[in-house]
């Protein structure tokens, strides 16, 4: 099974402000959900209940949502206590590639797992609290890029890159 991750992220690395994206991206929102329809989708409890209620849970997908919190319930979702045993589930699932969505202490624990990195990268520098992890760029190999540029529907510039780790 492929471990992707798949986020949006600035330069200075921001990845959300006050548990919602600090950018209106209609293509990569788009983006995101034709790479992962289908698929299993790895996120963390913060990052479940930033979601708006109306797509609670994620349409198309098997939600799977990490928390510590013993007794949380999330309808539609399968609710585990461990990113391993996300991991195990979608196995179960007999899943292809499980894609993690956030948030940051989700993407810090799944990186090191990590075969495949779905990142936009927005030529920006834009103000947040949360940030995605570090990537060592020696690990993993930039397999393609696909520039955006801004527009009436796009304030930032950016590009979905897709990385492979390094055997």
């Amino acid at each position: 099974m492929t471990i992707s991750l798949i986020a949006a992220l600035a330069k200075n690395r921001i990845i959300g402000k006050d548990n919602d994206l600090p950018w209106h991206l209609p293509d990569d929102m788009k983006f995101f959900m034709q790479s992962t329809k289908g698929h299993c989708v790895i996120m963390g409890r913060k990052n479940y209940d930033s979601l708006p209620p109306k797509y609670r849970p994620l349409a198309n997908r098997t939600n799977i949502v990490v928390t510590r919190q013993k007794d949380f319930k999330a309808e539609g979702c399968h609710v585990v206590h461990s990113l391993e045993d996300a991991l195990a589930f979608a196995k179960q699932q007999h899943e292809t590639e499980v894609f993690v969505i956030g948030g940051a202490e989700i993407y810090k624990q799944a990186l090191p797992h990590a075969d495949l990195l779905y990142l936009t990268e927005i030529d920006a520098n834009i103000e947040g609290d949360t940030y995605f992890p570090s990537v060592d760029h020696s690990k993993f190999k930039e397999q393609s890029r696909v520039a955006h540029a801004a527009d009436a529907k796009h304030a930032f510039a950016f590009d979905f890159v897709l990385y492979k780790r390094l055997s």
